[in-house]
């Protein structure tokens, strides 16, 4: 008779043995060739139990069966604003999971680089500077110590790689300090921020998709040869918006012309079914977005919609756009993007219900959760916004920022009670 698997505690992780069936508790751990069994982090330790518990496996938890241990501090030191927030916020949650202190996330998070396609994230600043600056705060960190902080929040070093689109802009670095300056202040009031985006269009059929993954030996999945548009399935436009904070996605996927009306609509249709619910109390929306495309700063359309957007949610809507050339560093393209590419790659998105699915069914570790739906509405190219209807927005509505009021500006809602209008497709 096969024995349960039993879970441990060994030296701050967990040791599964033996390994149980299913794959549920796969992806959390890793051979250690030294004790000959499987170590897993014990940070993992609830999503561990409760996906083999899913399983209906049997499992004998000894990782609970510790001893009392009294500590007895050294040192005593008054506890910065940060640090308390992140405790009382551990103790709400009834002392499960890691205290995350945000102070070295702090320093790297407005420098932060990304690619699109990969979840890993680096920095520009050196680890004995970032060293350097922790201490001088109060907190005591070596090189080292930063190091590993920072390889466990998937950052690593990087050299430089030829991928600038176009020329860099003088103001580009002022630009995203003022962003992250920005998406902190509305975090810290309770205000939604998402970023915005529209995925690279996708045809429609039984056509070669980038990528593999597991199938019987000698039998790929059948796929045209030739990539000519199928007239019936046509192209989609997935359009994009990421909670920062809440860390979820909704995706709309039209079947019409990447407009900026179907970028307000799909803002609008997130707000009306996810964001309100989710933020009850907020007077105030952020949206980061690139300089051009749909959702560009130069597009007429895309500001008279959020106008409109403005005065059926009565929220003041805040816009940051990303400089020219810099579009890689909106954080919808490497925090929710990259999992969807990662989770289609090598399946043919044979029908729009295989893609909605898809993008619905995109998870990752850190707790990702996406909603996905098909917009088969008309948004129709060509509209034009004319220079009196411009100057009677900019006098009503259109506020610019003092800093760089072409890239940063709000969205002022009419007076009056306008929360009940929708704003959608034609």
């Amino acid at each position: 008779m096969a024995r349960s698997p039993t879970l441990s505690f060994d030296r701050g992780t967990l040791l599964l043995h033996p390994p149980p069936p299913g794959k549920a508790w796969i992806d959390y751990a890793a051979w250690d060739d030294r004790v000959e069994r499987f170590r897993i982090p014990a940070l993992y330790y609830r999503r561990l139990v409760e996906a083999l518990t899913a399983e209906g496996t049997t499992l004998i938890d000894s990782a609970r069966e510790f001893g009392p241990l009294t500590l007895v501090s050294a040192l005593e030191m008054t506890p910065y604003p940060h640090q308390r927030e992140a405790l009382a916020a551990w103790v709400a949650a009834g002392r499960l999971g890691v205290v995350v202190l945000p102070a070295l996330l702090a320093l790297v998070e407005p420098g932060a680089r990304g690619d699109p396609e990969s979840p890993l994230q680096w920095t520009t600043k050196s680890t004995r500077n970032l060293a350097a600056e922790l201490t001088r705060q109060g907190h005591r960190a070596g090189p080292d110590t930063v190091a590993r902080l920072l390889r466990e929040e998937s950052f690593s070093l990087q050299g430089n790689a030829k991928t600038a689109e176009g020329g860099r802009h003088p103001g580009r670095d002022a630009q995203f300090r003022y962003i992250s300056g920005q998406a902190m202040a509305f975090q810290a009031a309770g205000d939604p921020v998402i970023s915005v985006d529209a995925k690279k269009k996708q045809n429609v059929g039984r056509y070669k998709n980038g990528g593999r993954e597991w199938r019987p030996k000698g039998q790929p999945e059948p796929v045209n040869v030739y990539d000519f548009i199928d007239k019936e399935l046509g192209k989609v436009t997935p359009y994009g918006v990421y909670d920062i904070t809440a860390n979820a996605g909704w995706v709309s996927v039209g079947t019409d012309h990447d407009t900026a009306e179907f970028a307000v609509a799909t803002i609008a249709t997130w707000w009306e079914k996810a964001g309100r619910a989710a933020y009850p109390g907020a007077r105030r929306l952020l949206i980061t977005a690139d300089g051009g495309g749909s959702n560009g700063y130069r597009t007429r359309l895309w500001k008279t919609g959020l106008a409109k957007l403005a005065d059926a949610t009565g929220l003041e809507i805040t816009v940051c756009h990303f400089p020219p050339g810099t579009s890689k560093w909106n954080k919808i393209e490497h925090r929710l993007f990259s999992h969807i590419s990662m989770n289609w790659r090598g399946r043919p998105l044979t029908s729009h219900e295989v893609i909605v699915r898809t993008i619905a069914a995109t998870t990752t570790r850190t707790g990702l959760t996406v909603t996905a739906e098909l917009d088969t509405g008309s948004y129709p190219k060509g509209i034009k916004i004319t220079d009196e209807q411009m100057k009677g927005l900019d006098k009503r509505a259109l506020r610019r920022h003092e800093f760089h009021g072409e890239w940063n500006y709000t969205l002022i809602p009419a007076d009056g009670d306008t929360r009940n209008l929708l704003i959608g497709p034609h």
